[in-house]
């Protein structure tokens, strides 16, 4: 691959990626530079081969890619399916409620500390919107995902890659 032929699908994170030589964590590689232009080739679980402009690739944890803007469908294609974000935004004020409702429970001295804590554990929501942009907690999966009113993207991640062969349902 040339240089004018390279088209690259992300970006590496601003504080930069660290890289393997596998998609199996035991040999490192030299990091990622920050905002690096990459093609992703290949995926295997939470691992991405990322290939860089001068042909050096290596293994990272894909879910921290950033995900570069791709041209309109062409004419005639089908549409591009995304995800749609009103599922964990209904999931997220679900949440929310119960912890509310709990809140007022508490407040009402209708149930005492241990019995909030105790409801409570485990709960987790995180929503944050900002004009036409938002950013949600998907707790099944333990990370972020931001959405710009169209396309709900992963956005960052709470844990490391997992092995190869060890993927559960997502």
């Amino acid at each position: 691959m040339t240089t004018a032929d390279f088209l690259p699908s992300h970006v590496v994170p601003p504080q930069g990626l660290p890289t393997w030589a596998a998609p199996d964590g035991a040999q490192p590689l030299p990091p990622l530079d920050p905002l690096l232009p990459v093609v992703v080739v290949d995926r295997r679980g939470d691992w991405a081969h990322a290939l860089c402009s001068n042909g050096w690739s290596a293994w990272v944890d894909g879910r921290l890619l950033l995900p570069l803007p791709q041209g309109p469908p062409a004419p005639g294609a089908p549409p591009a399916r995304t995800a749609d974000p009103r599922p964990l935004l209904a999931e997220a004020a679900e949440s929310l409620d119960r912890y509310r409702t709990l809140a007022e429970d508490l407040a009402a001295g209708r149930v005492d500390s241990g019995t909030f804590a105790e409801r409570t554990r485990g709960l987790r929501v995180g929503v944050v919107v900002d004009g036409d942009a938002l950013w949600v907690y998907d707790v099944r999966h333990e990370r972020w995902c931001y959405c710009d009113g169209a396309a709900l993207s992963v956005f960052a991640v709470e844990h490391g890659p997992r092995r190869t062969g060890t993927d559960g349902p997502s």
